[in-house]
């Protein structure tokens, strides 16, 4: 069975090259930039709006989204 398209490692591809702290706006322009795809763009305007201080941070904020 394939892995959904927002899995860590597409969210890590799509946020590749961010500057941390970020905060969830600037994750989801930065993937955008990157064309990632809507899964992933949904799955990180669903995160709690705070700074996110690692990609762990981002994962973790993405548990929380679903």
């Amino acid at each position: 069975m394939p892995a959904p398209s927002s899995s860590t490692a597409t969210i890590a591809q799509a946020l590749s090259g961010i500057d941390f702290p970020a905060n969830r706006k600037d994750l989801v322009e930065h993937a955008k930039k990157n064309n990632a795809d809507n899964e992933v763009i949904q799955a990180l305007n669903g995160m709690p709006d705070e700074k996110y201080s690692s990609m762990a941070d981002v994962f973790k904020g993405v548990g929380q989204s679903r």
